[in-house]
Order: structure tokens, then sequence, then C-alpha cells
């Protein structure tokens, strides 16, 4: 299957939606636009409370990207940013996005069959 669209993946959708960058480690080819439209889309379309996004293997975050995270808020969803690297969530400290969003480590199945 080849993948001629964003970067953003959907792992899961729901109340909790789960996306992410399927382990791309720096998202400079990530186009901010289209990845707010595919995200609204996703939030009216599954009734989502929770956005969760994976950040495993992501080592730089476009400021883009760190300005979309804040705007999701105004869609009444919990953003969650899950394992962001050291380098990430230090500039998530240093913006003060770790106080608006949550912030933390969770492990990731790999061997899901």
């Amino acid at each position: 299957m080849t993948d001629s669209g964003p970067i953003l993946q959907i792992y899961s959708t729901g109340p909790m939606t789960v996306l992410g960058f399927g382990g791309c480690e720096i998202l400079d080819q990530l186009d901010i636009g289209a990845c707010r439209n595919e995200i609204i889309a996703l939030v009216k379309e599954h009734n989502t409370e929770k956005l969760a996004f994976d950040l495993t293997g992501v080592k730089l975050v476009p400021s883009g990207m760190l300005g979309l995270l804040a705007s999701l808020r105004q869609l009444n969803v919990e953003v969650h940013v899950c394992n962001p690297s050291d380098d990430v969530r230090e500039v998530l400290e240093v913006t003060k996005l770790d106080q608006i969003l949550e912030v933390y480590d969770v492990e990731i199945d790999k061997g899901e069959e």
C-alpha cells in the first residue's frame, strides 16, 4: 500500500482517537493544514472526546505542529501527547504546552496480532 498523503496515521478512532506518525523522526514533510482538516473530520465523525498523539520515534516537531496541538483544544477535546522524545518534551515544557496538554509515556505493544 502506497501512502502518498500526509505522514499522519490513524491508529484507532472513537471517544479516544489515537494518531501517530509511523515512527518518522522529523516531521518536516508534514502538511499542517491537511493534518488539521483530517483531524477535525475525525473528531466530528467519531465523537472524539480525547485525542492522543503517539510521538514514538519522533525527534523533532516543527513549530506549526506545536500550534496545531494547542489549537485542537478549541474542538473541546482533551489533547494527549504520548511518548515524546526528551527533546520534544523539553520543547513542550519551554513553550508551556505541557501545562495545557496531557504529556506522558506509555508502553506500545508492537506485537499485535
